[in-house]
């Protein structure tokens, strides 16, 4: 862990990252790309493909199965261009000696490679040393790649439903199985049995003798239950989770997954005392699966990693997270939209989002998904929204039909924020026997949703001057709360100066501390539960709430003793740390007497 780097870039949006490994690789920075959007991925290839004169046969959406093999093309080429920049990076001449020291100087302090480094050129800089010295210990970045299981839309030849392996998801999978990648597949968004058992359909996926898996699982949860019935129903597969990256609930870009309560703290302490029964268990049952499917058996054990990601913004936090809860890496995600060497947004979206405070931030229903979606006030892609159904045409034309899940009105689906699927349910509201009051609550839930499959990708083609006629400029960005106390636009080397504590990007000093901000925003959400359960009392919802409740509490009681415990983290912010949650746990004993009340 610490021979190179100890953050990641976790997936962000749909564009936003979709070229960040040709970016953060060749410095050994690892990267998330989301696979949704096959469409976006062919005109990146074709981009960069004149960029670097690489030859270019565009896969059509007319051959088969164009949809894995644009995906599988697309991260060929960046595996190659990756490698190509990296190889550069190593082959030490004047020109590249200056990206070799960029690597290094980026390095955290505690780095061996570092150290080794620093001493290498301590009498003066022998490019053949050098060359063998980079040779043999450095490390491309890896790229990896997401897939939202749900996401899985079935398709169709005219009228005729193809396989289930057609589905989007799993089309992705394969795109993602047959490229010449060695690196991480990301499952997010919940368990997908069909999807999960695709996998075993390819090699890859598989240990070998010595334990080395060339295409790695990692599982995004955000408890430990969820993550054990994963990891042993992909055990039961013959496949091994690599990882368990832990994600906030609500501290987090994008769709927000909230837990009954979990707070993000404790979370990690679970897996942390849990995970050699977790390794052992699961472990287990893949030696069982494998040698049942006459596979390869390991010799050895098989490696297990632990990360977290979400809300993240201090080099205390950074620091405090990898040593309490012994973790292999944590994932800087929104701060890292303001880093234009690290990721794809337009100069419009990184003035807003550098504008952008707390009230600019917040969880809407603007998603397809039916997942509260963390976005920005003001968005283009909402104020495009807007403007549909003020001339009484709401909903989008729906070009990519990434979403199109909902099968209500059509065999088929739809995206729920289709025109079509709007029209229909604004008409089938008319059917109904609603007060104005009610039928007007009802419109605006179905006129809520935005094109979100095609605004997570619009600022990438604004960004690099590609045509949006059909899609439209309006772009819809995710970041997540953390970004209201980021103000600047800020370089590659900067940004991990930052994580590593060597320089401070951030102007705003009065930035709550991450574990304090995910519990504000959980007692505000259990907030707007009581509130809905106040209209009509139902005695199940009481029960949830009341867990919820207690699940919050217990959470701040092992924050106070943790920091009370761990006397030198935080300890220039203790009491200030203290004070804040003792404000926070006021506010969920408020809470718990209004919950008695009912």
């Amino acid at each position: 862990m610490k021979n190179r780097h100890t953050f990641h870039i976790p997936v962000m949006g749909i564009g936003f990252t979709i070229d960040s490994p040709l970016k953060v690789a060749q410095y050994g920075i690892d990267s998330v790309i989301s696979l949704v959007d096959d469409i976006l991925v062919e005109k990146m290839r074709k981009l960069y493909s004149e960029k670097f004169e690489v030859p270019y046969k565009e896969i059509s959406d007319k051959v088969d199965d164009f949809r894995a093999k644009r995906i599988t093309s697309y991260l060929n080429f960046l595996q190659e261009q990756s490698e190509l920049k990296f190889n550069q990076l190593k082959n030490i001449t004047l020109e590249t000696n200056k990206s070799l020291k960029e690597y290094v100087a980026m390095l955290p302090e505690y780095s061996s490679l570092k150290t080794e480094f620093l001493k290498l050129v301590e009498d003066g800089e022998d490019f053949i040393k050098l060359k063998d010295w980079a040779a043999a210990h450095l490390n491309m970045g890896s790229i990896d790649v997401n897939i939202m299981t749900k996401v899985d839309k079935d398709n169709y030849n005219n009228t005729e439903a193809l396989p289930k392996e057609y589905n989007d998801a799993h089309a992705a999978l394969r795109g993602f199985a047959n490229s010449k990648l060695a690196s991480s597949l990301v499952l997010s968004a919940g368990m997908n049995p069909r999807l999960y058992s695709y996998i075993s359909n390819f090699n890859d996926f598989f240990p070998d003798k010595e334990g080395y898996i060339k295409k790695k699982i990692i599982l995004k949860v955000s408890d430990y239950r969820s993550a054990f019935i994963q990891g042993k129903f992909l055990a039961k597969k013959g496949i091994w989770v690599s990882e368990y990256r832990i994600e906030s609930g609500l501290n987090c870009g994008g769709h927000a997954f909230a837990t009954e309560g979990f707070l993000l703290g404790p979370v990690l302490k679970e897996f942390k005392e849990n995970k050699e029964a977790l390794k052992t268990q699961t472990q287990q049952l893949l030696l069982e699966a494998l040698k049942e499917a006459n596979k390869v058996i390991p010799s050895g054990n098989l490696d297990l990693k632990i990360t977290t990601q979400g809300g993240v913004g201090t080099d205390q936090e950074h620091a405090f997270l990898l040593k309490e809860y012994q973790l292999d890496s944590v994932g800087w995600g929104s701060p890292f939209l303001l880093v234009p060497e690290a990721t794809s947004v337009d100069d419009k979206t990184l003035e807003k989002l550098a504008k952008a405070k707390e009230e600019d931030l917040y969880l809407s229903n603007t998603s397809p998904l039916g997942v509260p979606f963390n976005t920005l006030k003001g968005n283009t892609k909402d104020l495009e929204k807007d403007s549909f159904i003020a001339k009484n045409r709401p909903g989008s034309s729906c070009p990519n039909k990434f979403i199109a899940l909902d099968k209500e009105f059509k065999a088929s689906g739809l995206c729920t924020a289709s025109r079509e699927y709007q029209y229909l349910k604004l008409k089938q509201l008319d059917t109904l026997s609603l007060n104005a009051e009610e039928k007007e609550k009802k419109q605006s839930e179905i006129t809520a949703k935005s094109c979100i499959c095609v605004g997570l990708s619009t600022a990438t083609l604004l960004l690099n001057s590609m045509d949006t006629k059909k899609v439209g400029k309006g772009v819809s960005v995710c970041p997540g709360p953390n970004m209201a106390y980021y103000d600047k636009i800020v370089s590659l080397r900067g940004i991990t100066d930052h994580i590593y504590g060597r320089k401070n990007m951030m102007t705003r000093a009065d930035r709550p501390n991450v574990f304090v901000k995910e519990l504000s925003l959980y007692i505000t959400n259990l907030q707007e539960k009581l509130e809905n359960i106040k209209v009509n009392i139902d005695k199940k919802q009481l029960r949830s709430v009341k867990k919820f409740k207690n699940n919050l509490v217990e959470g701040v009681n092992y924050y106070i003793n943790l920091f009370i415990e761990r006397k030198q983290a935080f300890a220039n912010q203790k009491q200030a740390l203290l004070t804040a949650l003792k404000v926070e746990n006021d506010k969920l004993i408020a809470i718990g007497l209004e919950i008695d009340k009912l």
